[in-house]
């Protein structure tokens, strides 16, 4: 598999946060309000947003987890706001 990366600097605040550039928000439909997992690795931090289509491409996938679940409750506190 030959993956090309893009690269784009970000500062930390002092309280931690990070602004995602544009063009990666809209990439992945990152909107207000969405919830990302955050994963430590070898290679440092990875972040995967929690979007609504990152939901239903899993729907069926993964039925007999809990995660499964847990997305659906994720995804209901959001539309509920």
């Amino acid at each position: 598999m030959n993956m090309k990366v893009k690269e784009s600097t970000v500062m930390f605040s002092t309280r931690g946060q990070v602004v995602i550039p544009r063009h990666i928000r809209k990439e992945f439909g990152i909107e207000e309000g969405t919830r990302a997992i955050v994963y430590e690795t070898p290679e440092g931090i990875m972040m995967k947003p929690v979007t609504e289509k990152t939901i239903k491409t899993l729907y069926g996938k993964y039925k007999h987890l809990p995660l499964m679940e847990k997305l659906a409750e994720l995804k209901k506190e959001e539309k509920g706001r």
